[in-house]
């Protein structure tokens, strides 16, 4: 009997300390970042959106030397424009690599590693002599600083319930939008008075400040945490699990981020018309940086690249008043619905009440499009032309806030992601595309009918979210990916 007990007791205590391993010790668990200090946790949903500013910042920063560029390296304006094309290309596609690699390293070190990455490949660029190896430079450097678009939702969703979300998604949603809204204001000024290779450094200079306020961050990331917290304790279910796939498991991650998103994206119309409608407008705002040059820098406007790199302005106040209504809709809407549906004994509010901002927003786009073309086209003062930026910039961001929330909500985490970054892949693609057909469309069509065909466009995808909220329930309940618990 003493030897059975001996035995016994050792056995109990690696089961307790397995099942641990497996989750948190208790809902009190400070190892929990749900349980961090609000600071902390602050602190930590800062770092995915600065990193998203920084990486977007470098997208249009570089527009306004696009002139400067072309006379230096000898190549056409819209050559010289694939400096945007590819960069932005560079932040679509780079996430197929960084989220397996978050999954299986933690959200922390992908943060950190590619910081640095981003910044030899944006000095690389700085110090170009060919459009080649500038082209190639500014790719890479987007490819590489892409990983915090990637997985700064999943550290929102390390770091707060899903309750909890809708504020933090808004507030880090506007980083993607304000980089691109401020980087013409700095980069005019630098362009103009220092020279295009500055509008490089710049990026530089914001880059290494966001790394040295990421420095002392945490991991967020729950298996990691576990899986390492289950070394120390010498889990033998969490070594097996830290072994898992040391051979293949990547290459799986991989396949699997290139083909389920793609794969959602053309058998999921939830999916499909929501990732073409945020697309357009993420495209027609990257359009609005070759546009703005076109439109400002003549008569009888005459502005030079640092005042057109102001104008910029009016789309980065619309994107401030958008991550405010996204709050308000969600305190003022959003909490009403989830608690009476958990009076209800619901887990949580239908997905369809994360639409409201979209659904005031869509109104906002084609309103600012028609505006800023005609405004234009007959001339009007130039704080007429930046005040029509405003709704077209305040309906994209609202669109895009309200849609990842949705997507989210209807396929849960896992297949949410999926869907995130088919939505992110055409999002940045057509973001990528849209500008090198400016000069061609505005010089051939005029400000007026060019702009106003975008308006036309995107009144037709104006009714996808009213039609989503009415018969979203019926649409989903057809989805072939079934909200995920993981």
């Amino acid at each position: 009997m003493p030897v059975t007990t001996a035995q016994s007791q050792p056995s109990q205590a690696t089961n307790t300390t397995a099942l641990r391993a497996a989750d948190w010790d208790s809902p009190d668990d400070a190892a929990n970042p749900h349980n961090w200090r609000t600071a902390t946790r602050i602190y930590h949903a800062i770092i995915p959106g600065v990193f998203g500013f920084a990486v977007t910042f470098g997208t249009s920063v570089y527009t306004p030397a696009v002139g400067d560029v072309s006379s230096d390296l000898g190549v056409t304006h819209t050559v010289a424009l694939l400096g945007l094309s590819l960069y932005t290309l560079g932040l679509g596609f780079g996430p197929v690599f960084s989220a397996p690699l978050s999954e299986r390293h933690g959200r922390r070190i992908v943060y950190l590693a590619s910081a640095p990455a981003f910044m030899l490949f944006t000095l690389g660029a700085g110090l170009s002599r060919s459009m080649g190896s500038l082209l190639v430079c500014r790719f890479f450097a987007g490819l590489a600083g892409s990983p915090a678009l990637a997985i700064g939702a999943g550290t929102n969703a390390d770091l707060f319930l899903p309750r909890q979300r809708a504020v933090a998604t808004s507030l880090f949603l506007m980083a993607p939008f304000l980089g691109p809204s401020l980087g013409p204001v700095v980069g005019g000024f630098a362009a103009q008075y220092r020279g295009w290779r500055w509008t490089q450094w710049c990026m530089l200079f914001v880059a290494l400040a966001v790394f040295l306020f990421a420095l002392p961050m945490r991991e967020t990331y729950k298996p990691f945490i576990l899986r390492r917290r289950g070394k120390v304790r010498g889990s033998t279910s969490v070594s097996q699990e830290t072994k898992m796939g040391d051979e293949g498991s990547l290459t799986r991650s991989l396949l699997q981020n290139i083909f389920r998103p793609l794969h959602m994206l053309f058998t999921e119309p939830v999916v499909f018309f929501l990732s073409l409608y945020t697309a357009f407008a993420f495209g027609v705002l990257f359009l609005f940086f070759a546009a703005f040059p076109i439109v400002f820098s003549a008569s009888p406007y005459g502005f030079s690249a640092s005042q057109t790199g102001l104008t910029f302005l009016g789309i980065g106040l619309g994107v401030l008043l958008a991550g405010g209504t996204g709050v308000l809709m969600d305190r003022l809407i959003y909490q009403r619905k989830h608690s009476e549906a958990i009076a209800m004994g619901k887990m949580h509010a239908s997905p369809e009440h994360r639409l409201y901002s979209a659904m005031v927003g869509s109104v906002g786009i084609p309103v600012g499009l028609f505006w800023f073309g005609w405004a234009a086209q007959s001339h009007r003062h130039w704080a007429v032309l930046v005040i029509a930026a405003i709704p077209f910039a305040w309906g994209n961001l609202c669109l895009f806030i309200s849609a990842a929330l949705y997507i989210v909500d209807v396929y849960g985490p896992l297949n949410g992601a999926s869907a995130i970054a088919a939505n992110g892949i055409l999002r940045y693609t057509l973001g990528a595309v849209f500008p090198l057909f400016t000069i061609q469309m505005y010089e051939t069509l005029g400000t007026g009918w060019a702009t106003s065909i975008l308006g036309i466009l995107s009144s037709f995808m104006l009714p996808i979210p009213w039609v989503l909220f009415k018969w979203g329930p019926q649409i989903r309940s057809r989805s072939r990916y079934p909200a995920d618990v993981s």
